[in-house]
């Protein structure tokens, strides 16, 4: 019987199959960052033992750095020691870091697959649950905990039950104005925030293979909201030229052999999933979310839907929305593009592509945040900064943000945002605040006019 490319990544990664237990898997990267590595790091520092393997660990603060004046100390005291205790650690342990203001330094989800640290058929492991970002790659990449980081630390090895497998397939291609977060997100309003959970899934069809690998990334790094593990999607011909001359690919012979194995990460055509889901790309508009929980999304152009469950119209009652009404029109106050969903270059170009020439409203305020600085400086190189500045709208310095408000970046309470994000839970992106998800190109039409608008009317 065949295997599926979960299996054949995972597989060549278990140490030791513990009976009636969890596997002993080896762990490839380990991606550290300030906010769940300081406790990892004392519980080694109390043990009196150093990190296994340092050249195999990549640490960036991003969660807690503010996004202006990043060459000032940072104000609040509890991300100020976070940052400096990274900076120790790594220090200490001889890992290296790309600190603020470092030319590398970013969203870990982000760095990491620009600069070729993620690879095809690797096992990445980060104390962050949107690891499953780094699925795209063709790798199995998952969130852990505190102490599973101290684990990784400790041994380069952590201890986890196989998860069982799940393949999506959307056939047929995106239509006009949809994109990578609009299928994601189509996808979870369909199974539910819960649908995915006990798997890995992996992504398959057209609607898949035809999106760039940072659309790829987006959907990946999704996974998490319907509940999963993690997902991925097998590497073709766009992954490898993406990889290609990225500063840590492999050169030379061993790009080579490297592409050689590479090439041979695919579920083969025997292989049997424990459950398989298929879709119609034709039936994906734009999407939007109107509730808390990212599986409460709906096409742009339709009325929320209405339920008699308790949660869902407390829900419905915190977000300010009623059932049975378009979502159309709804007024905003505020539009955030970033985040390791949608902070990557190619989420700025669809941007400003939408807005130049145009002004924001005068009621919204527009938060445009590079998921690194590399994708900063490219995004000055080709003048997306002046395009912005044009719409009155500044580019700010690279950072989780408005993501979850653990920095300065905070929606004000009863304000309703417009985020590229990937959680609309309760206060998550300030206490009190509501948050809807979209695409850059939903955010950017929202950023115009100001209110809720089917972004295929500019197109």
């Amino acid at each position: 019987m065949g295997k599926t490319l979960f299996d054949k990544v995972w597989d060549a990664h278990v140490v030791q199959s513990i009976p009636e237990g969890p596997d002993v898997l080896y762990i490839d990267k380990h991606l550290v960052h300030e906010v769940t590595s300081p406790v990892a790091f004392l519980g080694l520092d109390k043990r009196g033992i150093k990190v296994f393997r340092p050249q195999n660990t990549v640490a960036t603060p991003d969660h807690n750095v503010p996004t202006l004046n990043q060459d000032l100390p940072i104000k609040d005291k509890l991300s100020r020691m976070q940052v400096d205790k990274l900076t120790q650690n790594t220090s200490n342990h001889g890992i290296t870091l790309y600190g603020l203001n470092h030319p590398y330094q970013g969203v870990v989800h982000v760095i990491g697959p620009e600069l070729g640290i993620t690879q095809p058929g690797m096992t990445i492991v980060c104390g962050d649950s949107h690891t499953a970002t780094h699925g795209a790659f063709g790798s199995v990449a998952f969130g852990i905990g505190t102490s599973e980081v101290e684990m990784v630390l400790a041994t380069q090895c952590i201890m986890q039950p196989k998860p069982k497998r799940m393949r999506i397939t959307v056939n047929g291609e995106l239509g006009i104005g949809v994109g990578a977060k609009d299928l994601i997100l189509y996808i979870i309003s369909q199974i539910s925030a819960s649908g995915g959970t006990g798997y890995f899934i992996e992504y398959a069809g057209e609607a898949f293979t035809t999106l760039s690998m940072e659309g790829r990334m987006t959907v990946c790094n999704m996974s998490i909201e319907c509940g999963a593990r993690g997902g991925l999607i097998a590497p073709d011909h766009t992954t490898f030229e993406y990889l290609k001359d990225k500063k840590f690919s492999p050169k030379g012979a061993e790009w080579d052999k490297k592409l050689a194995y590479w090439k041979t990460l695919y579920s083969d055509n025997d292989a049997i999933f424990d459950k398989e889901l298929t879709f119609d790309a034709k039936n994906i508009e734009p999407q939007i979310t109107y509730g808390t929980n990212p599986g409460m999304g709906m096409g742009i152009t339709q009325s929320i839907p209405a339920q008699s469950d308790a949660t869902f119209k407390k829900a419905l009652e915190y977000m300010k929305v009623k059932a049975g009404e378009p979502i159309l029109d709804t007024p905003v106050d505020y539009v955030f593009v970033g985040s390791c969903t949608n902070g990557r270059i190619e989420d700025l170009r669809e941007f400003t592509q939408a807005i130049k020439g145009r002004k924001k409203a005068e009621n919204v305020t527009v938060w445009i945040v590079p998921g690194s600085k590399q994708v900063e400086k490219q995004a000055m190189v080709e003048g997306l900064d002046k395009i912005l500045a044009e719409a009155g709208i500044e580019l700010r310095q690279p950072g989780c943000s408005a993501c979850l408000a653990m920095n300065d970046d905070k929606v004000p309470p009863g304000k309703l945002a417009v985020a590229t994000t990937n959680r609309n839970f309760e206060g998550r992106q300030g206490p009190g605040s509501r948050t809807m998800l979209a695409s850059p190109l939903t955010a950017a039409v929202a950023a115009i006019t100001g209110k809720i608008t089917d972004p295929r009317i500019f197109l």
